[in-house]
C-alpha cells in the first residue's frame, strides 16, 4: 500500500481549516485543539474508572462477522472497573465501541468544549470508544459518510485512512461498510489480495490531546498501540451525493442486509465475502 504520514498543524484558524481541509476532503492532525479543555488534563483511564467503574458496557472483539450476530451485537459484557483493570494488566482485543457513556455518567460533558471550527456539528452526546494494546478496529467508513473529529485519550493509537475513491482497492463487501476481514493491514498478503499494492492512502499516530480530521467517508482502521481511548465528534456530510448514499446505507442497506442474514444465514456472509473478492478483481483489471 502507498501510505504517507498525514499533515499536522499545532493550531488552525477556521476559515484556514475549512479552506484547506474540509472544502478539499483532505484529512489533518490539529495538535494542541483539546489543550483549553478540562479533558486534557482528567481524560486518562484512572478517572474513567473513578467516575463510571460501576457501569456494566459492551464489549466487542476481533471475530468475524456472522449471521447469528446483531447490527453490531456487542460480544460480551463487563463492569468498567474490570476492564479497565484488563487494559492495563495486559493486551486484549476486547473494545467498546460507539458506546454512549455520557449518557450513563453526565459530568463527562463539562470535560470538553464544542470546537468552533467551520463545522456545523451534530450536538448529540458523543460516543467513546475504548481499546487495549494492539486491539484493532477492522478497516470500515461510518454509515453517515459525516466529516469527523476524532480525539484520542490516554496513551497512543495508529489511524490508517483512505479516501472513498480508494473503496475499488479496498475488498469492500457488498451490502456492508467494511473490508474483508482477513486482511491484515498491518501485513497484507499481497499474494491473496493483489489490490492494496494499488491503495493509497494516510497514516499518523495520535497521541494524548490530539485529533484527526477524517472526510466525508474515509475508510479507517484503527490500533491501539497503548490502552486508551477516543472521542468522535461529527457533522453531516456537505457533499449531496454522500447525504443520498448516507441516507440509503440508513434507510435501505442496513435492513435489506439483516433481512438477508435471516434468510440466507451464513450463505449470505459468505457470498458478500467471494463478491468482494470478485468485485474487486474486476476493478484491478479495468484500471491494468
Amino acid at each position: 500500500m502507498k501510505l504517507k504520514q498525514i499533515e499536522r498543524v499545532k493550531k488552525i484558524s477556521k476559515s484556514d481549516f475549512i479552506s484547506q481541509y474540509v472544502k478539499k476532503q483532505i484529512p489533518v492532525v490539529i495538535e494542541e485543539l483539546t489543550e483549553d479543555w478540562p479533558a486534557y488534563h482528567k481524560w486518562k483511564l484512572s478517572y474513567i474508572n473513578e467516575i463510571a467503574g460501576d457501569i456494566t458496557v459492551p464489549l466487542y472483539d476481533d471475530r468475524p462477522v456472522n449471521h447469528e450476530d446483531g447490527f453490531n451485537e456487542a460480544h460480551t459484557k463487563m463492569k468498567m472497573s474490570d476492564y479497565i483493570t484488563l487494559l492495563q494488566s495486559k493486551p486484549t482485543n476486547y473494545r467498546i465501541f460507539l458506546y454512549n457513556l455520557m449518557k450513563e455518567v453526565p459530568v463527562l460533558k463539562n470535560d470538553f468544549l464544542w470546537p468552533d471550527i467551520g463545522l456545523k456539528l451534530v450536538k448529540q452526546m458523543p460516543m467513546l470508544f475504548f481499546g487495549g494494546e494492539n486491539s484493532k478496529v477492522f478497516m470500515h467508513f461510518d454509515i453517515d459518510y459525516s466529516n469527523i473529529l476524532h480525539f484520542h485519550f490516554h496513551g497512543e493509537k495508529q489511524c490508517m485512512i483512505f479516501p472513498p475513491d480508494q473503496s475499488k482497492y479496498m475488498y469492500k463487501v457488498p451490502h456492508a461498510l467494511i473490508s474483508r476481514e482477513d486482511i491484515d493491514f498491518d501485513d497484507p498478503d499481497y499474494e491473496k489480495f493483489p489490490a492494496l499494492k494499488n491503495a493509497e492512502g494516510y497514516i499518523t499516530n495520535l497521541k494524548h490531546g490530539e485529533m484527526l480530521y477524517m472526510p466525508e467517508g474515509y475508510w479507517h482502521y484503527m490500533k491501539y498501540l497503548t490502552p486508551g481511548f477516543s472521542m468522535s465528534l461529527r457533522a453531516f456530510p456537505k457533499n449531496i451525493t454522500n447525504l443520498s448514499k448516507a441516507a440509503y446505507n440508513v434507510f435501505i442497506m442496513r435492513y435489506f442486509d439483516i433481512m438477508m442474514r435471516r434468510f440466507k444465514g451464513q450463505k449470505w456472509i459468505d457470498y458478500k465475502n467471494q463478491k468482494a473478492i470478485e468485485n474487486t478483481n474486476e476493478n484491478l483489471a479495468k484500471s491494468a
